[in-house]
């Protein structure tokens, strides 16, 4: 799939922009607003596009990042106030003007183990050889190992990782070189954009991203507009060269990188 011209842009994103009060948009971050990098707290979204999020924060309806970091990292990186976060895929909401993030009561339960089980591996002399890091993303951690003198090890060692946590009762979820350690709770990005869909009444919405956790999103866009909860809805697949196939197969637009997205939201712009 090619990418957008102006014009077929403009056509695809009328269902909000013909009413953006009643709108939503939600995007990922990593790789769709900011450019993906080598360590995770090097992250920053260009100012030209935290300019738009804050324009659209103000004419649409409810704006959101949804993200896989902690909500307050995400607000951090982004660094629009006006809008919502959501961080650890789901499990966390930080909305606009707020201090702290509402999280589920399921995770609060495990987040002390999950950062336990990870803490015991912090001083392993294979983790400080192969030299990966750690990010805290809050009540999920995770393993990353982009950019590492020997990826292949890395890998494998976190396979080992990967098997212990899931005997020790934790999900894992295996992203763009990176191993997430989470508390066994049902969370996804997808349930977290059915939740403010539901909660601020908009009757149309967009989702950009360009992960596998993005698919989830993708779905419940699909399926409130298949219950009748949403008019229209747009899926916006970001394509890049590590990124699944499924994103751009399941995307009603695909745009190339960060600078694709952001001509989405130019677009967007009223």
């Amino acid at each position: 799939m090619s990418a957008p011209t102006a014009e077929s842009l403009a056509e695809s994103l009328r269902p909000l922009t013909a009413d953006p009060p009643r709108a939503a948009i939600f995007c990922d971050i990593d790789g769709t607003l900011a450019p993906i990098v080598n360590r995770p707290e090097d992250s920053r979204i260009p100012e030209d596009v935290a300019r738009l999020l804050s324009r659209l924060g103000r004419e649409y309806g409810y704006v959101a990042c949804v993200s896989g970091r902690a909500a307050a990292e995400a607000r951090r990186i982004v660094g629009v106030g006006c809008i919502a976060y959501v961080g650890s895929h789901g499990a966390e909401l930080l909305e606009p003007g707020s201090s702290q993030a509402q999280l589920l009561d399921e995770f609060v339960n495990w987040e002390g183990r999950v950062r336990e089980f990870v803490d015991r591996r912090q001083d392993d002399r294979d983790l400080k050889l192969l030299r990966i890091r750690i990010e805290d993303k809050g009540p999920i951690k995770a393993f990353h190992w982009r950019d590492v003198p020997d990826e292949a090890a890395a890998e494998n060692w976190l396979h080992r990782v990967a098997h212990e946590a899931e005997s020790g009762g934790f999900d894992i979820h295996w992203g763009r070189k990176v191993l997430e350690i989470r508390p066994p709770v049902p969370v996804d990005k997808g349930q977290a954009v059915k939740r403010m869909v539901e909660s601020s009444g908009v009757r149309t919405a967009l989702y950009g991203g360009d992960d596998m956790t993005d698919i989830d999103a993708f779905d419940a866009l699909e399926a409130l507009v298949a219950s009748g909860d949403l008019d229209a809805a747009v899926c916006v697949g970001v394509r890049s060269s590590e990124g699944p196939r499924a994103i751009v197969e399941r995307a009603d637009i695909v745009v190339d990188g960060v600078s694709g997205f952001k001509d989405v939201l130019a677009a967007l712009v009223q």
